[in-house]
């Protein structure tokens, strides 16, 4: 029968040595086990576990990049690196009303909502929405010089094509703050210029999508305005939907009134949005009374044989002339469309686009009641 040989347990932390090489083994090492007593990693568990670690990583890198590309993911930009002209913008300006109410809000409660960019190359990004934001941080960081407003919180967008991002930025405006007409207007002609759109009609559609096609509509009758007096106005996005309406068919119908509307704005330099509407109205006044005029019945004439005084005619029927003749006193506006003169001699005159025969009967009826 063979002998049995005793088998001798290993020191804690692995195997024995061999009686050969014992008295050349190095110490053990003076770190700790790291699987607990007696034990020693398998080489194959440590190669796993860091294969499935490096995966995780490379999972969540994934996944940031695909936020960050696809706009899930908030960035903090530096204001310099924003490049506002990257589209034509659709607002003209921004008033200092406006400007003061916004940055007093970044100053108290910080950006509550990104700007929409998109990645240019070379650490720069091009501006789609959010003009007003990065415009009231700039004005901020300049006045206080706190670094909290030299940086922006951005989305990353990646438009397809340029109208695309038109359409981002006018929709984004459409929704926060409401365009004017005039500007309106505006970002569509600059679009089919810049070769965007084809024609005007594919610029409405596409931009102003969801809009009804009564306001598309009237949107493309400030095309006109724009094409004809865009350098003239100084106050274009101050222009009411009534009165821009009745100065657009009036450019339609008569060619050479651009050419009257821009010599008057030059020879008078208003110098406020009131005074520019007060004096497009009075340009517009005369044909506006012709137009909404009512028709009087036809009175025979009274026999020569009976030369009775006819009466003083009431001011409502004065002649044409009288009519035609603009009191000098300044224009008030009343509503978009509605302006009040006085010319001095106890007399008052309403005139402007607001003025149809509805106007007037409501009017009658007012001074009559209150007599």
């Amino acid at each position: 029968m063979a002998k049995r040989k005793r088998l001798t347990l290993p020191p804690l932390g692995g195997f024995a040595p061999s009686p050969a090489s014992a008295s050349e083994a190095s110490p053990a090492p003076a770190s700790p086990p790291a699987l607990g007593p007696g034990l020693a990693p398998a080489p194959i568990s440590r190669v796993t576990g860091e294969a499935a670690a490096t995966a995780a990583l490379r999972e969540v890198a994934e996944e940031l990049g695909a936020a960050r590309s696809e706009g899930r993911l908030v960035l903090r930009l530096e204001l310099d690196r924003i490049e506002e002209g990257w589209l034509v913008r659709d607002r003209i300006g921004l008033e200092a009303e406006e400007l003061a109410s916004l940055m007093t809000s970044l100053s108290a409660h910080g950006q509550r909502s990104p700007i929409e960019v998109t990645d240019m190359g070379e650490g720069r990004f091009g501006l789609i929405s959010g003009w007003r934001r990065v415009t009231a941080l700039r004005r901020l960081h300049a006045e206080t010089g706190e670094e909290r407003f030299a940086t922006v919180l951005a989305l990353l967008r990646r438009p397809d094509t340029a109208a695309a991002a038109y359409v981002a930025m006018v929709e984004e405006n459409e929704i926060r703050a409401g365009l004017s007409y005039f500007e309106r207007a505006r970002i569509a002609a600059k679009a089919v210029e810049a070769g965007v759109f084809a024609t005007d009609k594919l610029a409405l559609q596409q931009l102003y999508g969801s809009a009804s096609r009564a306001k598309r509509s009237k949107i493309g009758s400030f095309l006109g305005i724009y094409r004809a007096l865009e350098g003239a106005l100084r106050y274009p996005s101050a222009l009411p939907e009534r009165l821009g309406l009745a100065l657009a068919r009036r450019l339609e119908e008569e060619p050479g009134f651009a050419a009257e509307v821009a010599a008057a704005l030059a020879a008078a330099t208003p110098d406020s949005a009131e005074a520019e509407l007060a004096l497009i109205a009075d340009l517009l006044a005369p044909a506006a009374e012709a137009a909404s005029e009512p028709a009087r019945p036809s009175v025979p004439d009274p026999a020569p044989e009976a030369p009775v005084p006819a009466p003083a005619p009431a001011p409502d029927h004065a002649p044409a002339t009288a009519r035609s003749a603009r009191p000098q006193a300044p224009a008030a506006e009343l509503r978009p469309g509605l302006f009040l003169k006085a010319d001095g001699a106890g007399s008052l005159h309403l005139y402007g686009p607001a003025v149809d025969e509805a106007f007037r009967a409501r009017l009658r009826d007012w001074l009559a009641s209150e007599g």
